[in-house]
């Protein structure tokens, strides 16, 4: 019996739900032998907005949560990556012209790297912060706390899965949560990836993935007032100064562009605000 082939229809992933662009733009993907392979939405202005106003919602939720919860989600993240591994795998064959063995290297590093920073959700804190000595009966301690939402472009010339992780990752260990826009020509491996987000207790709005272009998405997000940090680490390929000074208007954390794709516990720093209290110290 012939079956009904079911194509496949790529949207955005905006507070934990899969909308269609409000503008009904898409564009077409194609493989690197450049075959049709679906259409994907195309990010609009207002598409952004919404991801913000998602993402800030989000916030108290999940920068509440302890971290050992924290924990438990990430690897519980992890798991289902691993679960969907053949699917990703396919994903960057087809799209990235990799070999079979790049391309689940390429699944493997990015599985991997998200179980490194989860292992970091309930450790970060105590490397980060300090007690510090002061002159008086006081305990003086500098705890890292998240920034809020933070705005990224995720690498866009290759590694579409890994890419994606090696932003996402660090920015929401500590509790901040995030809106990015995945690779424009690739960007298959980040919708199934918000698959996997969609079905974890990571809350709605706690990831956002925008596909479409970071040259049109990126001056919105920069200059968003919502926003509480930028990380540029995906755009080299674009003009990523004016971004970088449109963010200075309304004081947001930059993070330049960066071909380093590692774990790295100074990318947890970068998305952190210390916060400096003091207590008494008991007088018996």
């Amino acid at each position: 019996m012939t079956r009904l082939h079911i194509p496949k229809t790529y949207k955005l992933f905006i507070g934990g739900k899969f909308p269609r662009s409000e503008s009904g733009r898409t564009y077409r993907v194609t493989a690197a032998k450049g075959d049709f392979v679906a259409n994907a939405a195309q990010s609009s202005r207002k598409d952004a907005r919404d991801a913000v106003v998602a993402a800030r919602s989000a916030v108290g939720g999940w920068s509440g949560a302890t971290s050992y919860n924290r924990v438990q989600v990430l690897y519980r993240i992890a798991e289902m990556l691993e679960g969907r591994r053949a699917q990703f795998v396919d994903e960057i064959r087809q799209l990235e012209g990799a070999s079979a063995s790049a391309a689940a290297s390429q699944v493997d590093r990015a599985i991997d790297l998200w179980v490194w920073y989860a292992g970091w959700a309930d450790k970060y804190a105590q490397v980060l912060g300090s007690a510090n000595p002061v002159a008086g009966p006081y305990f003086n301690l500098s705890v890292p706390e998240p920034t809020g939402v933070v705005a990224q472009i995720a690498p866009q010339e290759s590694d579409s899965l890994l890419g994606l992780v090696a932003v996402v990752a660090p920015a929401i260990v500590s509790g901040n949560t995030v809106v990015v826009v995945s690779h424009e020509s690739a960007p298959l491996p980040a919708i199934s990836f918000a698959e996997v987000l969609a079905t974890s207790d990571v809350p709605g709005g706690g990831v956002n993935i925008l596909t479409g272009s970071p040259a049109e998405l990126g001056p919105w997000l920069a200059s968003h007032a919502d926003v509480d940090a930028l990380d540029l680490t995906g755009a080299g390929s674009i003009d990523w100064i004016p971004l970088e000074a449109a963010a200075a208007e309304t004081i947001k954390r930059v993070v330049r562009p960066s071909d380093d794709l590692d774990g790295s516990l100074q990318k947890i720093a970068a998305f952190t605000e210390t916060k400096t209290v003091w207590h008494t110290k008991s007088l018996i």
